[in-house]
């Protein structure tokens, strides 16, 4: 529906930094078409001002005058020809993205126990007998019911962990739940557990 007299944002031509809004950037445009440098230095000046009242809260930016220079030169899409206060040569960096970074590549046996604990058991594996060994398995199994029951996977009893422990160990670690006694888990760090991950 095209009505005459209405001039919606969708037809008008894409922003090049919307944060600071269109009448800024009209401002930029009418400054590239000024004749003299002193004219458009002048007239940049005014315009960064403004862009600072726009978004006050880079104020708390360390360099934040160059950061408006840069912007101001990405907006007049390197057109202004002006003696620019600050080196604007690496300004098209704020818009480069970041080098993706990579998945890891090994496989998670039992995803919901996670890479670290995966990591743990197979240190359980090779570390000898003793009070540091005995206290690594007692946090890791604890982290491990901690585990099911933030996740939901159906049974969460000591035996699961007992047997899931055995398995992903290759049988190094046997727990005996006649003697080894489970941190008790409180509903409220349930909650906090699964606050977190939500975040």
């Amino acid at each position: 529906m095209n009505i005459q007299g209405l001039d919606y944002n969708t037809g008008r031509e894409k922003l090049l930094m919307p944060e600071y809004g269109r009448e800024i950037q009209k401002m930029v445009d009418y400054a590239v078409s000024l004749p003299s440098k002193e004219e458009r230095l002048k007239c940049a000046k005014a315009i960064v001002r403004m862009m600072l009242t726009k978004v006050p809260q880079i104020r708390e930016n360390a360099g934040y005058e160059q950061t408006l220079w840069d912007h101001l030169y990405l907006m007049s899409d390197k057109q202004l020809d002006i003696d620019w206060p600050f080196d604007v040569s690496s300004a098209e960096k704020i818009h480069s993205k970041p080098a993706s970074i990579p998945l890891p590549q090994n496989r998670i046996r039992l995803r919901h126990y996670g890479k670290l604990v995966q990591e743990l058991l197979e240190k359980l594996k090779d570390m000898p007998e003793g009070d540091e060994r005995r206290e690594l398995v007692r946090q890791t199994a604890n982290q491990m019911k901690r585990d099911l029951l933030t996740w939901g996977h159906g049974s969460a009893d000591d035996e699961k962990v007992a047997d899931d422990m055995a398995r992903l160990t290759d049988g190094a670690i046997q727990l005996d739940l006649g003697k080894f006694k489970f941190d008790k888990v409180t509903a409220i760090a349930l909650d906090e557990g699964k606050k977190k991950k939500r975040k």
